[in-house]
């Protein structure tokens, strides 16, 4: 069995300048826990989930800092600065995930899966070679896919 066979073609996406607020009320009226991020072309850029929203709620952690001979060193000064930018971001851009896993259509699904649990991620983005956006497998699909192979047995 392959992407191809158990994957959503209709895809709800955003594009990057979409605010956080209307992003998250697609995720709430559709009752979906992430989105796709695509370009003018329909190329996956991205991917803004449930978490990259609940991450705005975080409290921030101040850098550390520690002496050093006679100065002063700061710890985390980058990822203090990354978490600021996200916890304010207004726009898809600043809070979505840019490195995104994907697969194509004649992917495996027992490959798909063993992706999910090594990458520790709910959903990939189906792409074809020239990684336009064809679908979408979240772990749901998976489950309904086995559960469907094991009601036939």
């Amino acid at each position: 069995m392959q992407a191809k066979d158990i994957m959503t073609r209709e895809i709800i996406t955003v594009i990057s300048t979409t605010t956080v607020e209307e992003t998250a009320k697609i995720l709430s009226d559709n009752k979906i826990s992430g989105l796709p991020v695509v370009n003018d072309s329909h190329e996956v850029i991205g991917i803004i989930t449930e978490g990259d929203l609940v991450f705005q709620q975080k409290k921030v952690t101040t850098p550390a800092f520690i002496a050093l001979f006679d100065g002063v060193l700061q710890l985390g000064k980058q990822r203090f600065y990354d978490e600021i930018k996200k916890i304010a971001a207004y726009k898809v851009e600043d809070l979505m995930t840019k490195e995104v896993i994907s697969v194509q259509p004649d992917t495996d699904i027992s490959d798909i899966a063993t992706l999910m649990i090594e990458k520790n991620i709910n959903r990939v983005p189906v792409v074809d070679k020239e990684n336009k956006l064809v679908g979408i497998i979240t772990r749901h699909d998976i489950i309904k896919h086995i559960y469907n192979q094991e009601g036939r047995s």
